[in-house]
């Protein structure tokens, strides 16, 4: 496959160089181009007591949370997907879910084993979703800033190629970057939602199965294998 599009990585440090890696040793030119770059927050533990459970929905929370997380290590963890687990374990946590559709239908399966009061360990800028009765605090421990455009951006994007979405907020980047000339571009999303604000007009624009890299990459190899070059 590496003599066809390239496949473009947006997604922050250190999940591009993983994203790559993964990417290469399945065939493709892959390419690391991350639109965001991720930093901690300054933030205080409440009282873990206070909580039935606490909700990851991506693993910066786990990786860039720093000390203040070990007075939390009490709540049973539900993350959002296999790498957001993987970084909670390491950062000591104990993951009672894993889920694997995403942070709604994540919830809704916490709701129904009656968990109502939830800590919510975030990123300053989030998804909405149905609370679904739930008492929910959001915490912010980390951000994920815009990064500068690498210098071949645009001559990546002025070819066809294959651009990987790993967010919402990477779609929406994405969109507003390439513009309207987007006919001869195939987008993967990782979830609709990331589906949904990236807009219309792409030669292909596909969603993951699951909302993790493995999914991902699946589904770019998919759209290689019906014609995207």
């Amino acid at each position: 496959m590496t003599d066809g599009p390239p496949l473009i990585v947006t997604r922050p440090e250190p999940g591009n160089a993983a994203t790559v890696e993964r990417a290469k040793k399945l065939g493709f030119d892959a390419r690391a181009m991350p639109l965001f770059a991720a930093r901690a927050l300054d933030w205080s533990p409440p009282a873990a007591a206070d909580f039935d459970a606490l909700l990851l929905t991506s693993a910066f929370a786990a990786r860039l949370a720093g000390r203040g997380l070990a007075e939390l290590a009490a709540l049973p963890v539900y993350a959002v997907g296999a790498a957001t687990a993987r970084a909670a374990e390491a950062a000591g946590l104990t993951v009672a879910m894993t889920g694997s559709s995403g942070a709604q239908r994540l919830l809704d399966d916490m709701t129904s084993e009656n968990i109502h009061n939830i800590l919510w360990l975030c990123g300053s800028d989030r998804s909405e979703f149905d609370a679904r009765g739930a008492m929910i605090t959001a915490l912010p421990c980390y951000a994920v800033d815009p990064a500068p455009v690498s210098a071949e951006w645009d001559a990546l994007i002025a070819a066809p190629a294959i651009l990987l979405a790993h967010s919402a907020r990477a779609a929406q980047r994405i969109s507003q970057l390439v513009g309207g000339a987007r006919a001869h571009l195939s987008l993967v999303a990782i979830s609709p939602a990331a589906a949904a604000v990236a807009g219309d007009g792409w030669r292909d624009l596909a969603i993951a199965g699951q909302p993790d890299d493995v999914a991902i990459l699946a589904q770019a190899r998919a759209l290689w294998h019906k014609g995207a070059k």
